[in-house]
């Protein structure tokens, strides 16, 4: 990881494992870091003979993932604590000064969440403050929020002062366990390459802190420190209110209730103040969540995507107060579980993917009442990560707006708008399946805080229409087509495994010849985005950006079935996405589930092979 050089600066022997390489990074971890709690872990590490993790601790370092650098918190150049945290905004602040003559002037936005861990002496407040430390001492200005904030909030910092980037200190819906350090550019979107690879290329090169980046007091003394809270809030809170489009209009503001828990993290006072500014009364707080946390302690894990089981309290809090509809921010708030009360059947809790047919629709039902004009329809685009629902293809197709696909990560999406826009074209929505959306183009990543009461207003407009949520997504799917969906993955803890497998595939029935039916079904098209190929296109190649680094397959069916097998960023996982993309009639829904389960079965067993190789299933 460090040259031998690296190695030997600085590293008196003070303890010794009986490993050369290991004793170096172990001596220059004690000389580096200045954090009693996590020094002292190395140490006991030491003394109880833990050489395996030892290794796993010090023998390698983060690398930039879909969401910048994240892993657990404690001792260790491979996870979160505040030397790594200082050696991340040295490389940082060393490619930005390459990057920007204007560095001095320009500066850093710097954000955080709720998160910490008392035995390592970590919180995402103490990095931030270390993460500004380092740029002030090299007479860099940082815009430093004065307390958490949503993560949204530094992307949208970054742009409206004219940052030259944004640090973000959070691990948004992770274990308690985790933090991370999520890095913007000046555009907003979240960096991506070559700018990750060129900063983690200035952290191994500059990894011994520098004598001034331990000086948090900085913070305090430092003219060139200044908290944006304050504007940015008011700014946002302003430019919100341009995707509120019935504010004088409702009469169901006061009649729909709506629950809001923010997960123990940072959402509570700012999606209270969005639906102020929405017009609405502020939603019923789940009182045991709506305070920071960074034990997570009412739930088994802070992710609202998991659904009905993490969101227990915030049902039986609607159930008792009347409420009608539940909305979870995950605890930095940039993404949104939607659940609604149905007389039939308790609670619905919306997939990401139906949330944004729900959402898609109506952005551009109120853009059209806006834009009258159906010519002006040709520069409107709306986006969404290839392993996505195809809804909004189906939407545009028959609308006439585009809709163009992304790899999956928000920072493409965000790049992509970015793009879009240079060319005067409006995004006026944008989707993760993983309840990540973005309404408008206002923040260059996915907004719970936005998305929470741009869902409150469609459902108060529909009250007024005497129509459920629910019942508006099955009039979007009978008009555009049903699009039914299925996710889940199976666990590899062997990469030789996983490589075996893709390999097989793209062989399949003969060298370089990939699938051509799954369980009697024929295969239209194949999209191998490891590789480059797409049997779609008139050259075989790939519209989306290659991505060598992991594995990704899309099988398109004759009957409308859309596949993916990916490998996860950040997990062992191989995950699998299947969904039927019905034409507008085609509405036997028990055919469409059978037929769609058929396929999704057939595809892990005869593709993936888990009994085989050993593959942990789980099923949902």
């Amino acid at each position: 990881m460090w040259s031998n050089e690296d190695l030997n600066a600085n590293c008196d022997c003070l303890v010794s494992t009986g490993d050369p390489t290991l004793d170096k990074l172990v001596n220059q971890w004690i000389s580096w870091d200045k954090n009693g709690a996590t020094r002292e872990q190395i140490r006991s590490l030491v003394q109880d003979g833990c050489m395996e993790e030892l290794k796993r601790r010090l023998c390698s370092r983060m690398t930039f993932g879909t969401a910048g650098l994240r892993a657990a918190m404690g001792a260790g150049f491979s996870r979160v604590n505040d030397l790594t945290v200082i050696q991340s905004t040295q490389g940082m602040y060393i490619y930005l000064a390459r990057c920007f003559s204007d560095l001095g002037s320009r500066g850093l936005v710097v954000g955080y969440d709720t998160r910490a861990q008392e035995c390592s002496g970590c919180s995402s407040e103490r990095l931030a403050r270390l993460t500004a430390a380092v740029m002030l001492c090299k007479d860099i200005p940082v815009y430093l929020f004065s307390t958490y904030v949503p993560t949204p909030f530094v992307p949208y910092a970054v742009k409206k002062l004219g940052a030259a980037a944004g640090v973000m200190i959070t691990a948004s819906h992770n274990r308690k366990e985790d933090n991370g350090y999520k890095v913007y550019w000046q555009n907003g979107a979240q960096i991506s390459s070559p700018h990750d690879k060129e900063i983690l290329r200035c952290i191994e090169g500059n990894a011994e802190p520098w004598a001034e980046s331990w000086a948090e007091d900085l913070v305090e003394s430092s003219p060139l420190k200044s908290d944006p809270l304050e504007d940015i809030c008011r700014w946002y809170m302003e430019e919100l209110s341009t995707i509120c489009f019935h504010r004088f209009n409702l009469n169901a503001r006061s009649s729909l209730r709506f629950v809001h828990s923010s997960f123990h993290g940072v959402g509570h006072n700012y999606v209270q103040k969005a639906f102020q500014t929405f017009g609405f009364l502020p939603p019923i707080p789940v009182p045991e969540q709506m305070n920071p946390d960074p034990n997570f302690s009412t739930v088994s894990c802070p992710n609202p995507e998991e659904g009905e089981p993490v969101l227990e309290l915030s049902l039986r809090l609607a159930e008792k107060e009347g409420a009608k509809i539940v909305l979870a921010t995950d605890p930095d708030a940039d993404r949104l579980a939607v659940a609604e009360q149905c007389d039939e059947c308790g609670w619905k809790v919306f997939t990401g993917n139906e949330l944004a047919a729900l959402l898609g629709w109506w952005m551009l039902f109120n853009w059209k009442k806006m834009h009258p004009d159906s010519a002006e329809t040709e520069r409107v685009y709306m986006l969404a990560t290839t392993v996505s629902s195809k809804i909004l293809k189906a939407l545009a197709q028959i609308e006439g707006f585009h809709f163009e696909e992304t790899l999956p990560g928000f920072k493409w999406i965000g790049n992509k708008i970015h793009e879009l826009a240079k060319t005067g074209k409006e995004v006026i929505f944008s989707f993760e399946e993983s309840i990540g959306f973005l309404c408008g183009s206002m923040v260059l990543d996915k907004d719970g805080v936005s998305a929470a009461a741009v869902v409150a207003e469609m459902a108060a407009y529909l009250h007024t229409k005497n129509v459920t949520l629910t019942q508006q997504l099955q009039n979007i799917y009978e008009i555009y087509g049903y699009h039914i969906s299925r996710t889940s993955y199976v666990v590899c803890n062997d990469p030789p495994t996983v490589e075996r497998i893709f390999s097989r595939l793209r062989n399949f029935e003969g060298e370089g010849i990939y699938p051509k039916t799954c369980v009697g079904y024929t295969i239209a098209h194949i999209r191998d985005v490891t590789t480059g190929y797409d049997s779609s296109q008139p050259d075989k190649k790939c519209v989306l950006p290659v991505s060598k680094s992991s594995q990704m397959l899309t099988f398109t069916f004759q009957n409308g079935i859309v596949a993916t097998l990916r490998t996860s960023g950040t997990e062992p996982k191989i995950k699998y996405y299947t969904e039927f993309c019905a034409p507008p009639g085609k509405s036997d829904i028990s055919m469409l589930e059978e037929e769609l389960m058929k396929v999704t079965l057939a595809l892990v067993e005869e593709y993936l092979e888990p009994d085989k190789n050993n593959l942990i299933r789980r099923f949902v």
